[in-house]
């Protein structure tokens, strides 16, 4: 039975574990863990993952079968596919299950945006002492790499171009989980933008006037932060009902190499380079030749697939507990 209350009954708690998050730590130290999940929460359901994509399907399990509050175990990407997965389960069922996140991995860009802790039973405690918070998620639809249409839930930044190119460098990088996610993810994005050719897109904000832009990156965040600490929308909000979307524009790569250490700081509001706007949905398209245009998309540090691509904004629609 868990310690803590909910409304007149006892809070059902989920734990979805990616036992390789950062490089296994957490799967590593999992007796320490786990009594602190018990000294928080009481008892508690584990579901471990074992490839991409099964912690949506274990989250929506788990909020399906009445779990009050599931926890995601992991880095960026399992927090994303666990909040995918509860709503989901809220749109087949109507059922609603808080998201907690226990921060481990190569990403871990939106507990960082929520300022949680990287000690275990900090943020354990916080959790357990927190009232819950409607936040906003995102939705994209693109096309996968099958080259069918596919969508998805995203609760921090949806992008594309550059940052999908280093996505898919990082995961395939045999050092992730064993050196610094930072160091990695800024030499990873350095050398894919070497190796980058610029895309011509169109970009529509809502109703607005199509813009056609040759871009290093577009980014609609819902979060702050990517990239292993990027603080790539420093005025975004979570419960604002819309995405900050920021464009990099193409310029010269050398200083654009040299000008990426401003994002660390949120301090490229006014670079020359960069345009940010304020909107609800974002459609982006290739412009010209479909095949050399079809910029990669990442989603809270995955790459699924590729441009066009429709960002819509979900207010309110994720409970937190954080």
């Amino acid at each position: 039975m868990s310690l803590l209350s909910y409304g007149e009954a006892f809070l059902k708690v989920g734990v979805v574990l990616n036992p390789i998050a950062g490089g296994g730590w957490l799967k590593r130290h999992w007796p320490e863990v786990s009594a602190s999940l018990r000294k928080h929460f009481g008892d508690f359901e584990l579901r471990e993952t074992q490839a991409t994509g099964d912690a949506e399907r274990l989250a929506l399990v788990l909020a399906a079968g009445g779990f009050d509050l599931v926890i995601a175990a992991g880095g960026d990407g399992t927090a994303s596919e666990v909040a995918d997965g509860l709503l989901q389960a809220f749109a087949e069922s109507g059922r609603t299950a808080e998201l907690g996140l226990l921060p481990c991995g190569a990403g871990i860009d939106f507990a960082r945006g929520l300022g949680l802790s990287d000690e275990v039973d900090l943020t354990l405690k916080r959790i357990a002492e927190a009232k819950a918070r409607s936040v906003d998620a995102g939705r994209i639809s693109y096309v996968d790499d099958h080259g069918a249409l596919a969508s998805r839930h995203f609760i921090n930044i949806a992008s594309l171009g550059l940052s999908g190119a280093t996505d898919r460098a990082v995961n395939a990088d045999k050092r992730k989980g064993n050196v610094s996610a930072k160091a990695l993810f800024y030499w990873r994005t350095v050398w894919e933008f070497m190796r980058y050719r610029f895309q011509d897109v169109v970009i529509t904000v809502d109703d607005g006037v199509p813009v056609e832009a040759r871009v290093a990156l577009v980014a609609v965040a819902n979060g702050r932060f990517f990239g292993a600490g990027m603080m790539i929308a420093p005025d975004a909000e979570l419960d604002d009902g819309q995405f900050d979307i920021v464009i990099l524009r193409a310029a010269g790569k050398l200083k654009l190499i040299w000008d990426i250490r401003l994002l660390y700081g949120g301090r490229h509001r006014n670079h020359p380079a960069i345009t940010i706007l304020r909107g609800k949905k974002v459609v982006v398209e290739p412009l010209g030749d479909v095949q050399k245009n079809g910029a990669l998309v990442d989603v809270d540090g995955e790459s699924p697939g590729r441009i066009p691509a429709t960002f819509e904004i979900l207010p309110g629609a994720l409970t937190l507990r954080y």
